[in-house]
């Protein structure tokens, strides 16, 4: 058996809310699309932005997710990239390339700003107290 891999992560600004519907077994999807930017300089010397669309598709997400999933959030979202095709209403066969979504993380702070920052837990709540973990312990805490 021959070995391969299909991993994306994106961090990324979502384009719109998500959509949520159902399937025929009632499992639930959840649909959104996400910004990533690429930013790099032209030969003039400024600096050029350059925006990709990533179509995420979801499936049986807690509510808590599904609310948090608004136009303008930022997340983390881990998958694999698949691409499936489909027959149009007008008998056009068309393809599309989505990211199948494993893992998501809000990096959005709850008072809503975008801003992430790396001392905080993985909800988002608290931040880490730097202080006590950088400084040495005294001689008279160690348990030895």
């Amino acid at each position: 058996m021959a070995f391969s891999l299909n991993k994306i992560m994106l961090i990324g600004n979502l384009g719109q809310d998500a959509e949520n519907s159902f399937t025929n077994n009632n499992v639930s999807i959840t649909k959104f699309s996400i910004a990533t930017v690429n930013s790099y300089k032209t030969k003039e010397g400024s600096w050029q932005n350059e925006t990709t669309w990533h179509n995420v598709v979801a499936f049986n997400l807690s509510d808590f997710f599904k609310d948090g999933l608004k136009k303008g959030s930022k997340f983390y979202v881990e998958g694999r990239l698949t691409k499936r095709d489909y027959t149009d209403r007008e008998g056009i066969k068309r393809y599309s390339t989505e990211v199948l979504a494993d893992k998501l993380i809000p990096l959005d702070r709850p008072d809503g700003t975008s801003s992430y920052s790396p001392n905080q837990n993985s909800s988002g709540n608290e931040s880490i107290n730097r202080e006590s973990i950088d400084s040495p312990a005294e001689d008279d805490d160690l348990p030895f």
